[in-house]
């Protein structure tokens, strides 16, 4: 579950490496965050920009910014019943229509994410789980 100033890795090319989320956005009576939930989000740590060279960063240290998580360290039960854990909380940078920032996303999501209707989070994935 993420809750305000929680923090989470960003696991897309966009730049960003650590964010801060600062509001969760939901509809519903609770004010944490699961898997699929978009919150907004603060960057805390980014890539640095080389000295002469292009950026392929679309973002920097202290832009907010909206996000998808695809992982979280809570435990929750899918409805086969099975429980699922991950290592730890991260997240995808997003526009304001849903799409990611980056062209690339390194590490697993769960798959969840087809149902909740991210189909180009889960395609730029190199697997789900």
């Amino acid at each position: 579950m993420i809750y305000l100033k929680s923090l989470l890795n960003v696991i897309d090319n966009s730049g960003a490496l650590v964010v801060e989320c600062i509001k969760v956005l939901r509809h519903k009576p609770k004010s944490c965050a699961q898997i699929g939930d978009q919150i907004t989000v603060v960057v805390k740590e980014a890539k640095p920009i080389a000295d002469g060279t292009t950026s392929t960063n679309k973002v920097k240290r202290k832009d907010i910014c909206r996000a998808v998580v695809v992982r979280t360290r809570s435990p929750f039960r899918r409805p086969d019943g099975s429980m699922v854990k991950f290592d730890d909380n991260a997240c995808v940078l997003i526009n304001k229509n849903g799409e990611p920032l980056g062209t690339r996303i390194s590490s697993v999501v769960a798959k969840e994410l087809r149902d909740l209707q991210y189909n180009k989070i889960v395609s730029l994935a190199p697997k789900t789980f």
